[in-house]
């Protein structure tokens, strides 16, 4: 995906002509642009599988304004407010200004993947709450056509029974999931934030079959729960950044609609991959 100056995007009689990569998550198009070639390149290699060679014309559109790593500030937490029209996200490794109606914006940071990683999350997050989607820190596989969901905080299991997943399905990831409502029910999609694991997700979707909230113990078993403790549970693993009432509560009704209309239950497993036979 990488282009010389010979490609441009116009915006609101502004042009940007640098080097480029495009690539999609959850039905979201993103074109991030810098100046540094070698920057996209471990881009490309970091997104390839969600790699897209259009550029679609509602995509999100992020400059990346590279700095020497000595300007990060350390472990600053992360903030994010509204400034004028535009969304502000700072840490101690980013500064990105982003206008959600546009969707365009900039970010300064140094070199590494992981703030332009953190920054793709938050935006996400704001743009799946108008599309009756969220973040979820889950792992999630495909099988037989239908996606899985295995949720829980760092330590439940969530790598190990990804790890463990039978060799006829595909891994939508081991640490975040994409999940949106469509005509036809909640679909969870592939990214490519990867847990423990270290393998991104495969660009694939499929529809969501089930919601399991993980234990580990000395045995498998299933046991089923009612759709107000599932949105209970839910909403504590639903990772969204800012402090936005209209959108949180976006969030919130679709997380009530999701916990309805999904079959959830509390699965207990031992680290044997016999735990998927239960997984239907």
């Amino acid at each position: 995906m990488i282009a010389g100056n010979t490609r441009a995007f116009s915006a609101q009689r502004y042009e940007i002509r640098d080097f480029h990569v495009c690539f999609e998550i959850g039905g979201v198009p993103f074109v991030l642009t810098a100046k540094d070639p070698a920057f996209i390149a471990m881009l490309e290699n970091r997104y390839a599988n969600f790699l897209r060679e259009r550029v679609c014309a509602r995509a999100v559109r992020i400059r990346i304004e590279l700095t020497p790593p000595w300007c990060a500030t350390g472990d600053a937490g992360l903030e994010i407010y509204f400034k004028g029209a535009r969304w502000v996200m700072k840490r101690g490794d980013f500064y990105a200004e982003w206008d959600r109606d546009l969707g365009r914006g900039t970010v300064r940071q140094s070199a590494n993947p992981y703030a332009i990683d953190s920054v793709i999350r938050i935006m996400l997050s704001l743009i799946l709450a108008r599309q009756r989607g969220f973040l979820l820190h889950s792992a999630s596989a495909v099988r037989g056509g239908r996606a899985f969901l295995f949720c829980g905080v760092s330590g439940s299991g969530k790598t190990t029974i990804a790890r463990m997943a039978p060799r006829d399905s595909a891994l939508l990831s081991d640490e975040i999931s994409c999940l949106r409502c469509t005509a036809s029910g909640y679909y969870a999609f592939g990214t490519p934030f990867a847990g423990d694991l270290g393998v991104a997700g495969a660009a694939v979707a499929a529809p969501v079959a089930a919601l399991y909230f993980l234990r580990q113990g000395p045995r498998n078993r299933i046991e089923p729960i009612d759709p107000p403790r599932a949105v209970a549970q839910l909403m504590r693993n639903i990772l969204f950044f800012a402090k936005d009432c209209e959108a949180g509560a976006q969030v919130f009704e679709t997380a009530c609609d999701f916990g309805a209309r999904v079959d959830a239950a509390e699965l207990t497993f031992k680290a044997d991959p016999t735990v998927w036979e239960l997984i239907r």
